[in-house]
């Protein structure tokens, strides 16, 4: 789903700029970019698997990313891949307020191992007033403390996966699915053979089953908001919106 989503997002953008200056500065060298129009600045906090994937996804759709994490050698190891990258104790507030973290768009702390820092580095966050603050948890305890203690929202990556890979593997036309909500989503599904060669018109699934088409990935081609004469083919990818429950029931 994630490159149907990424070219959704990209269309009419302008592609990420590649930056030859990748090294990492001193906390009192960091200087916030000016940023285009479409650009907005986040703050990543850890880097480990899932932070530095996180920061790469967001550098792949054009925003501006300062990395950080406290272990010197990780950020010297990972120098060359962002333009923008500090070691830093986030659980200072000083420290955290000498590069103006208030004034990011959204800060995520991606501290997986260490709860106390985790923990402590939202707090901190928190107090700056950071615009948005998401936080990665490792149980469903740690959501419920960190959401206490002002966290906007909280994810738990493994148990997330969990859910989708078993929604995917309850519903053989499932390829992937992003929840919006506890029973609604974007589900990317393969065109049922029911549904070759009919229109949207013809198939009429926002009255007869709640869904609404969003975008048809058809031969490495994205066809966004596909009007009511577009016929489905097969091989066909629909990224469809609705609910789930809707969408699993759904034969054609």
């Amino acid at each position: 789903m994630f490159h149907m989503l990424q070219r959704l997002l990209h269309r009419g953008g302008t592609p990420p700029q590649e930056s030859n200056d990748q090294v990492s500065v001193p906390r009192s060298q960091w200087r916030r970019p000016n940023l285009l129009p479409d650009q907005r600045q986040f703050l990543v906090i850890g880097l480990g698997r899932f932070g530095t994937s996180l920061a790469e996804g967001l550098i792949a759709l054009n925003h501006t990313v300062l990395a950080v994490d406290s272990d010197y050698q990780r950020v010297q190891a990972l120098s060359g891949e962002f333009a923008h990258i500090l070691q830093l104790d986030a659980t200072k507030i000083d420290a955290l307020r000498e590069i103006g973290a208030d004034q990011f768009d959204t800060a995520i702390v991606c501290i997986g191992t260490d709860f106390e820092s985790n923990l402590l580095a939202t707090v901190q966050l928190r107090k700056l007033g950071v615009r948005r603050l998401i936080t990665k948890a490792r149980t469903k305890t740690q959501r419920e403390i960190l959401l206490q203690v002002g966290a906007d929202e909280v994810i738990l990556p493994e148990f997330d996966a969990g859910i989708r890979l078993s929604r995917r593997l309850s519903a053989v036309n499932f390829v992937d699915y992003l929840e919006l909500d506890p029973d609604v989503g974007v589900i990317e599904m393969l065109a049922l053979s029911s549904m070759h060669n009919k229109t949207l018109a013809e198939l009429d699934l926002r009255h007869r089953h709640g869904l609404t088409v969003l975008a048809i990935w058809r031969n490495d081609q994205l066809l966004l908001h596909p009007d009511a004469s577009t016929q489905i083919k097969p091989n066909d990818k629909l990224l469809v919106f609705g609910r789930v429950a809707d969408a699993r029931r759904w034969k054609g």
